[in-house]
């Protein structure tokens, strides 16, 4: 790894490294006596394996969390890094590479093209990999089976219910092969039923090399969890691991 420290490498982390991390990260909005800080000193390990839920009441500073380990943002101080690299020091091109590569997303309104089929809005993910069209359509449809869709690829998102929507929008953040799923509510949009189901395939997808991230209001989500970061004001006040049964 030392003679290509300057290169990003998609999907090597050193074993017992992390795929995430912060370290001692503040992210204030405004100036002067409009100043906000949302996230104050914040360090957290995301590894390998993890299947983890971040919670807390409306202001505890999980959106911007979410912004931050999805690389959508960047903090005012401190370090992120994802497998290995600093994320931080990187211009928006390459911090945008390394999210397609090493990230997917997982929103509560889904985010699907309306005019495009389930197997079109699954592509999308691929469009800019120089991937062949006849690669691409086949890799989207595996992803599609794995959540149980394959035989509505055809339907655009109107003809689907909601359940079925966010699955293609699982279906789309898996298709790329990330390390690291972020949810972002995942089930917030769904009935009971359906939020069982997603979960499912959440709790499903979880390997040795991928990480898990939901950033749930939902205690019966977050609970699902077996790691559960709790924040309050900006930080994280509780770190739990639930045993494996």
């Amino acid at each position: 790894m030392s003679a290509v420290a300057s290169t990003l490498v998609p999907g090597v982390v050193a074993a017992g490294d992390p795929l995430l991390e912060l370290v001692d990260v503040t992210r204030q909005y405004g100036s002067g006596e409009a100043l906000v800080t949302a996230l104050s000193h914040v360090s957290l390990r995301i590894m390998p394996g993890d299947f983890l839920s971040i919670m807390g009441p409306s202001g505890s500073g999980k959106s911007t969390m979410l912004g931050l380990l999805g690389c959508l943002d960047l903090p005012t101080t401190g370090v992120i890094r994802v497998g290995g690299h600093e994320v931080t020091a990187m211009a928006d091109d390459e911090r945008s590479k390394v999210r397609g590569r090493q990230i997917g997303f997982v929103f509560q309104q889904f985010h699907l093209i309306p005019h495009l089929d389930a197997l079109g809005n699954v592509e999308t993910a691929l469009l800019y990999r120089g991937l062949r069209a006849k690669e691409r359509r086949e890799r989207a449809m595996a992803s599609l089976a794995r959540v149980g869709l394959a035989h509505r690829h055809d339907h655009r998102p109107v003809q689907l219910s909601g359940g079925e929507q966010q699955r293609v929008a699982l279906a789309r953040a898996l298709v790329t092969e990330p390390k690291i799923v972020l949810g972002d509510e995942p089930t917030g949009a769904l009935d009971s039923k359906n939020a069982e189901n997603v979960m499912e395939i959440f709790a499903s997808l979880q390997s040795p090399e991928r990480a898990i991230v939901l950033v749930t209001h939902d205690p019966g989500v977050g609970e699902a969890a077996e790691r559960r970061i709790r924040m309050r004001d900006g930080a994280i006040v509780a770190d739990e691991l639930r045993s494996r049964p």
